[in-house]
């Protein structure tokens, strides 16, 4: 298992390489000049060429490339913001854990009630329960996160003033953006649930649990949904790894100073380094999230975990001879 950790760890970067080349050619191709934001339209020629040139913007792109890769990679300078000034790690650091906080507590929603949801439409198959719960699943995956925001905003805020319409501060700031961005969790968690139970509930050694005169509580948890975890896992890895870059609508609605808006605010400034390390941070937690997935399978699946332990005595074996 160490082994197959650490070779997942070492594909990372490549993947993180990949996506940093990536993201700088589109951020170096995209129309618009960066100089001119930064100094306005009423800048002189002299002082926009004497920007660009402040910026490195007038160097070939192959060296560009290089410079940026080297800063980053190897130096682990980061830089700083064109726009702000502002250091890039200070900003990271500062604006990652409100995206996180927000995006575990949207994923915690969408698995307390997605799965639950899930698991009554396949016991109860065809069903008003069953018809229920996918009738609530196709809602959630068809109302967009920025319509159902400003109505969250209307009705418990301007309405009600039961909770902050934006900002940031104690948890009660967290509720209406966690609500607006859970539905999508909660449908694709409910359908996928729904689909896993009902490729095992009717198995042999489910008819076998009941016969042996299990409650149909412990039929359901204990057997059905543990047998019919990998899939559901696959879901949640993939939402929380989307719900951590995918929060731009949520936190721009809310006023969330996050990842989100971080990014979203560089595009539009054509702020190229913050938009650069910002993606690229965001693609390490994604394969951090995908590697946990994979160490999820190991812990629910006896099967997986047996093969990494002959992967691993295999290449043992081969090292001795």
């Amino acid at each position: 298992m160490a082994i197959y950790v650490i070779k997942r760890i070492l594909w990372m970067i490549p993947i993180t390489l990949g996506v940093a080349v990536l993201v700088f050619t589109l951020m170096t191709f995209s129309p618009g000049n960066p100089e001119e934001i930064i100094l306005g339209s009423t800048a002189t020629s002299e002082s926009l060429e004497t920007k660009r040139q402040e910026l490195g913007l007038n160097d070939p792109f192959l060296i560009r490339l290089g410079t940026f890769l080297s800063d980053t990679f190897i130096d682990l300078d980061l830089g700083k913001s064109w726009t702000t000034g502002a250091s890039i790690s200070a900003s990271i650091a500062e604006r990652l854990p409100r995206t996180f906080a927000l995006s575990i507590t949207m994923m915690l929603i969408s698995v307390t009630v997605g799965i639950p949801l899930g698991i009554i439409a396949a016991i109860k198959q065809n069903k008003w329960q069953d018809n229920l719960s996918m009738v609530m699943a196709l809602l959630g995956l068809a109302i967009p996160d920025f319509w159902l925001s400003l109505l969250l905003v209307l009705l418990f805020s301007v309405n009600l003033g039961w909770l902050p319409a934006m900002g940031i501060g104690g948890i009660e700031y967290y509720i209406l953006p966690a609500l607006a961005g859970c539905t999508g969790g909660i449908a694709a968690l409910a359908r996928q649930t729904r689909s896993s139970m009902l490729d095992v509930i009717r198995a042999d050694y489910i008819t076998t649990a009941r016969a042996k005169g299990m409650s149909e509580w412990q039929v359901v948890m204990k057997h059905a949904l543990k047998n019919g975890l990998i899939p559901i896992i696959t879901i949640i890895g993939s939402h929380f790894g989307k719900m951590l870059g995918g929060t731009i609508i949520i936190e721009t609605i809310f006023g969330i100073p996050g990842m989100g808006q971080l990014i979203i605010s560089a595009v539009n400034g054509r702020d190229y380094p913050v938009v650069q390390v910002g993606s690229i941070f965001l693609a390490i937690m994604f394969s951090f999230c995908m590697l946990g997935v994979d160490l999820l399978y190991a812990a629910v699946d006896p099967r997986i975990r047996a093969q990494y332990a002959s992967k691993g005595k295999k290449r043992k074996v081969t090292i001795h001879a």
